[in-house]
């Protein structure tokens, strides 16, 4: 039996890894990675079997955010040249769950740029969602930036089933990356969205000159916040970003890196999100040994790859797409 193995049987035992145990999964030689994707697998298999969670974006507001994240291309440091709108209204969101729908999308994600949103930004959401919950019974997931309670507890009633707010980096990291929001003002959001009832969904950006002990610390970071779903995403460096040109992310460290989220987040669904095509470029599937969920088609201003090669890929890797009804039944059983 190998260490990797040995390392799954301990976590399926209800154990925690150890820093050092984390640290050697990111060290992992190049020549080993096959065996962690295999031990991966035993821990996802063991909570997902052998499905798939597919995900799609809906960019609702795009551009004229007054924060200075770098890594992001709506920001108002941002030169990058992106479409910007305000909110679009009602029917093009009932639209883009249509499609999701009829692609066989369990999760749609109504996401809007900001430092948090208005009251009737709020109001055109819940609108929104009400007619597509009646209409389709999708999961909704909503990610519209910083939170109030109240209006949590208004996405909650309107149906919303989960609400994204990213970590994106370590606590040790945060100041490099943003000044305009602390860390602090992140966990809170994603403790606003659980006393609400609404599911939490957290995860981080790799590739912004973070060392290996900051991803651990995100990984563990995550666990102690009990987030359901963990978006893992790769640095996609748009130019006129201050970010820009920052290109620090293998495919095998990608891999190591959804091992650990695994490894350390045994029972949660860990998504391969944006970045995943040029980053894991043509060792995507194996992601899959660790991940559970990816996005289809779309970022917010990148582009994915066709939604046909993503079904291409669960076929050949032999993984099932989670179906909308299975979906519906998950969220019953309030999984």
């Amino acid at each position: 039996m190998n260490r990797w193995v040995e390392l799954a049987n301990k976590v399926l035992s209800g154990e925690s890894i150890t820093n050092e145990e984390a640290l050697s999964i990111l060290e992992c030689p190049n020549d080993d990675v096959l065996q962690l994707m295999h031990a991966s697998f035993q821990v996802r298999k063991r909570y997902f079997g052998n499905k798939v969670k597919l995900n799609m974006i809906m960019n609702a507001k795009s551009g004229l955010c007054p924060e200075n994240c770098g890594y992001c291309s709506q920001s108002s440091i941002s030169n990058a040249p992106i479409d910007t709108y305000k909110m679009v209204d009602k029917e093009t969101l009932f639209k883009g769950a249509k499609r999701a729908h009829d692609l066989n999308i369990g999760t749609y994600c109504i996401v809007a740029s900001g430092r948090g949103p208005s009251n009737k930004e709020i109001d055109k959401v819940v609108d929104a969602v009400k007619e597509i919950k009646e209409r389709y019974g999708l999961k909704i997931c909503a990610c519209l930036g910083l939170l109030k309670p109240e209006q949590a507890l208004q996405l909650k009633e309107a149906g919303v089933d989960r609400y994204n707010h990213n970590l994106n980096t370590s606590e040790r990291n945060h100041l490099n990356i943003t000044t305009s929001h602390t860390y602090d003002d992140r966990v809170n959001t994603v403790e606003i969205v659980k006393s609400s009832g609404i599911s939490p969904c957290s995860g981080v950006i790799v590739g912004m000159k973070e060392s290996k002990q900051d991803v651990i610390d995100m990984a563990n970071s995550l666990k102690e916040l009990d987030a359901d779903s963990i978006p893992v995403n790769f640095l996609h460096a748009v130019d006129g970003t201050p970010l820009e040109g920052v290109n620090e992310l293998t495919p095998m460290y990608c891999l190591k890196v959804l091992a650990l989220f695994r490894f350390v987040n045994p029972t949660k669904e860990i998504r391969i999100s944006g970045g995943r095509e040029v980053n894991l470029r043509s060792l995507q599937p194996l992601g899959l040994y660790a991940a559970n969920s990816i996005f289809v088609g779309d970022y917010l201003t990148t582009a994915g790859q066709e939604d046909s090669e993503d079904h291409q890929m669960l076929l050949d890797l032999g993984f099932e797409v989670e179906s909308v009804e299975e979906m519906k039944n998950n969220i019953a059983a309030g999984k």
